[in-house]
C-alpha cells in the first residue's frame, strides 16, 4: 500500500508544475468551459489513470531506469527514434520554465529579482537529483498531500462565500480558452502533461517488481490529479470575473482568503514548480547519461547551470512555445501507448488461449 501511494503521489507530483498549481492550465482548459470544463475534468482525470496504469505496467514489466526502452518498446525503432528526441528534447525544456516560473512567484509575490527565485530553485533541484531515484520520488511526493489539502480549504471557502444568485452571469471566460471545445481541451491536456511525464512514470514503474502495484498506484495518482482539476475549477468558477486577466489565479484568490493563505499557496507552489523540475531534469539526465555514475552526477550539474541560463528568457514565452508543441507530439504518443497496450493484450489472451488447449 505505501509504494502504491508513493507512485501515485509522485504522479502526480510530476505533473503539478508551475501552471497546474497557480491555476492557469485549469483556468484555460477545463474553468473557461463552464460546467461542460467539469466534465472535461473527469475525462482527464479517466485518461490519466488509464495512460498512467499503462506506462507504470511497462515501466514495471521492462524493469527500466530511462524511458528509452519503453519509448522504443511502445513506438517501434523508427517512429522510436523520433519520439525519444522529443521527448528527451522537451523533458529539458520543462525543467527551464520550471525554473523560470520559480524566479517568476519570487518577483510577483514577494518583490525579489526573477533571476534570484530562478538561481534558488536550480541549486536545491540538483543537490535532488543528486540522490538515488527511490528518494528522489518519496521527495516528489512529499508535496501532494500539502497541496490536496490546501486547495480543497480554498474550494469549500470559495463555495460557501459564493452568492449563488449571480451564477450563471459569465459562466464561460472565452479570451481564455486554450481549444475550440471543452472535449479537445481535455484530450489536448492530457496529451502534452502524458509526454511530459511519461519519462518519469516508467521510471517509477520500474522501480517495483510487481506490475499490479505499479498499475495501482498510477490509478490512484490519475484519480488524484482529477480531484485536483475538480476542485480548482469549483475555486476559480466562483470568481471568474476576477481572475480572467491574472496569471496565477489559485493564488490571487488565495490572496483574497488573506496575505498567510497566499504566503502558503505560494510556498506550496514552488514545492510543486520543485517537484516537477527534479522529475524533469532527473529524467532528462537519466536519458542522456546513465544514473549512479560519476559521470551522471556532473552532467547534472552542467544540464541544470544550462537550463538556468535559459530560464531567464521569461516565463510567459517558454509556456507559449513549449506546451503547445508538446500537446501535438503527445497525440503521438498517447496513439502508440494505447496500440501497445491493445497487443499485450491480445498476445497474452492467445498464450492463455494456447495453455488451456496444451492443457485438454
Amino acid at each position: 500500500m505505501r509504494k502504491i501511494y508513493q507512485i501515485g503521489a509522485a504522479f502526480i507530483g510530476v505533473i503539478v508544475g508551475a501552471g497546474f498549481a497557480s491555476g492557469q492550465e485549469v483556468l484555460q482548459f477545463f474553468t473557461s468551459f463552464g460546467i461542460w470544463g467539469m466534465v472535461g475534468g473527469v475525462v482527464a482525470m479517466g485518461l490519466f489513470a488509464f495512460l498512467g496504469m499503462i506506462l507504470a505496467q511497462l515501466g514495471s514489466r521492462l524493469q527500466t531506469t530511462s524511458h528509452e526502452r519503453v519509448i522504443y518498446h511502445i513506438c517501434g525503432k523508427y517512429l522510436g527514434i523520433a519520439v525519444d528526441v522529443f521527448v528527451t528534447f522537451f523533458l529539458f525544456g520543462v525543467a527551464v520554465i520550471m525554473f523560470s516560473g520559480s524566479g517568476a512567484i519570487f518577483e510577483e509575490q514577494f518583490g525579489i529579482p526573477a533571476s534570484v527565485g530562478n538561481l534558488f530553485m536550480t541549486v536545491i533541484v540538483i543537490a535532488s537529483v543528486l540522490l538515488d531515484v527511490k528518494k528522489v520520488i518519496t521527495m516528489i511526493g512529499a508535496f501532494t498531500p500539502i497541496l490536496m489539502l490546501t486547495v480543497l480549504i480554498i474550494a469549500i471557502y470559495s463555495v460557501m462565500t459564493f452568492d449563488f444568485s449571480t451564477f450563471g452571469e459569465g459562466a464561460t471566460v472565452s479570451s481564455n480558452q486554450a481549444a475550440p471545445n471543452w472535449l479537445m481541451a481535455a484530450f489536448l491536456y492530457v496529451s502534452y502533461n502524458i509526454a511530459i511525464g511519461a519519462p518519469m512514470m516508467t521510471v517509477m514503474g520500474g522501480t517495483v517488481q510487481d506490475e499490479k502495484v505499479a498499475a495501482k498506484g498510477a490509478i490512484f495518482g490519475g484519480i488524484g490529479l482529477g480531484v485536483l482539476i475538480l476542485l480548482i475549477s469549483v475555486s476559480m468558477m466562483t470568481h471568474l470575473g476576477e481572475i480572467a486577466d491574472v496569471a496565477m489565479p489559485m493564488l490571487f484568490i488565495a490572496n483574497n482568503i488573506s496575505p498567510v493563505v497566499g504566503g502558503i499557496i505560494s510556498v506550496i507552489l514552488l514545492g510543486m514548480i520543485y517537484n516537477t523540475a527534479v522529475g524533469m531534469l532527473y529524467t532528462f539526465s537519466a536519458r542522456v547519461v546513465k544514473p549512479g555514475t560519476k559521470k551522471f552526477k556532473v552532467s547534472v550539474v552542467i544540464f541544470g547551470a544550462i537550463a538556468f541560463i535559459s530560464s531567464n528568457i521569461g516565463f510567459v514565452n517558454l509556456v507559449g512555445t513549449v506546451y503547445p508543441v508538446m500537446g501535438y507530439l503527445g497525440f503521438v504518443l498517447i496513439a502508440a501507448i494505447v496500440v501497445a497496450w491493445l497487443r499485450h493484450k491480445k498476445k497474452t489472451a492467445e498464450i492463455q488461449i494456447g495453455s488451456r488447449k496444451v492443457e485438454v
